[in-house]
């Protein structure tokens, strides 16, 4: 997410948690309630059909992967040590990446997109301990590739798409922009499903259903959670695709991926799951566990990480 949305939700994230001043002082007896966290269980490591997973791919929006690299996020990485690392919102220009993660030898294959026009803005990368068959940059529409958004890489057996969608922005001065993405990042998908199945992950910017976000009710009118927004992820799913944390946890609450860094947001789990891996749904055989790692810090986002037999 960018800056405007962060300070904008900050507000309507915060109604529901601060009370008035007024109210504190009548009530001095009342304690604060205790925020509901939420803990990642166990990793499953073995699908429906009983395979044993053969494929770990983790994504993370690093919020500015320079910044990143200096909060230590490789250790967590190296600790995890995902066979495919995907990032989304580098914020870096391919000349500017740090040596710390350029000469990472755990991964001899590594991808950069960044935007064309703004240094400073969006970008993905994608980073591989096996090299894949054939790596391509954006969606194949000169619109939206411009801002380094999108990297697909082709493995044997599937495609895996790595994505930052656009934010639709404060005022949602781009929310019409953002409606043109998600027909035209759906076609792009629909295709590719065609030819063999993917995974897509990254930071989608949108929280699909009222129990993807602490506050659903102030939100309505926000970037990320408008019924447009929505209806788009909708569409998608609709198209043959399955959200893989949804699929195995339908009714867990309180799972989120995006923290705003103000009013103690992350402290207290007033949060968004933003972040997701989707599936075609010839994939879900092989669905192991989709985990939310919201204990890495480095970021207002944490990391996800997808196990897989495929």
């Amino acid at each position: 997410m960018k800056r405007g949305k962060k300070e904008e939700d900050a507000a309507a994230d915060g109604d529901n948690d601060t009370g008035s001043a007024s109210a504190k002082k009548t009530k001095k007896a009342k304690e604060p309630e205790a925020p509901i966290m939420y803990d990642d269980p166990p990793d499953k490591m073995t699908s429906k059909d009983g395979r044993e997973a053969n494929m770990k791919i983790t994504s993370w929006n690093v919020d500015g992967l320079r910044a990143w690299v200096k909060k230590k996020g490789l250790d967590w990485v190296r600790e995890e040590a995902p066979d495919v690392l995907c990032l989304q919102e580098t914020k870096c220009a391919e000349k500017s990446l740090p040596a710390d993660i350029t000469s990472m030898p755990e991964y001899p294959h590594k991808y950069w997109s960044a935007s064309d026009e703004k240094e400073g803005y969006s970008g993905v990368a994608m980073l591989c301990k096996t090299e894949p068959l054939k790596v391509t940059y954006g969606i194949g529409n000169e619109e939206h590739d411009k801002e380094g958004r999108v990297i697909t890489a082709e493995f044997p057996n599937f495609f895996l798409v790595t994505a930052y969608v656009p934010n639709s922005g404060r005022g949602l001065v781009r929310l019409d922009y953002r409606k043109t993405w998600d027909v035209d990042f759906r076609a792009y998908l629909s295709e590719l499903d065609m030819q063999k199945p993917l995974v897509l992950c990254g930071d989608l910017n949108v929280a699909h259903q009222e129990i993807d976000l602490k506050n659903p009710k102030g939100n309505k009118k926000n970037a990320g959670f408008t019924p447009e927004e929505r209806e788009g992820f909708g569409q998608l799913l609709e198209s043959g695709f399955i959200d893989s944390f949804r699929e195995l946890y339908p009714e867990q609450a309180n799972a989120y991926t995006f923290w705003t860094y103000m009013m103690n947001s992350r402290g207290k789990n007033v949060g968004w799951r933003l972040d997701y891996f989707v599936l075609s749904s010839s994939l879900l055989p092989g669905l192991c566990d989709s985990k939310i790692r919201n204990k890495a810090l480095g970021s207002d986002h944490c990391p996800i990480t997808l196990h897989i037999a495929v």
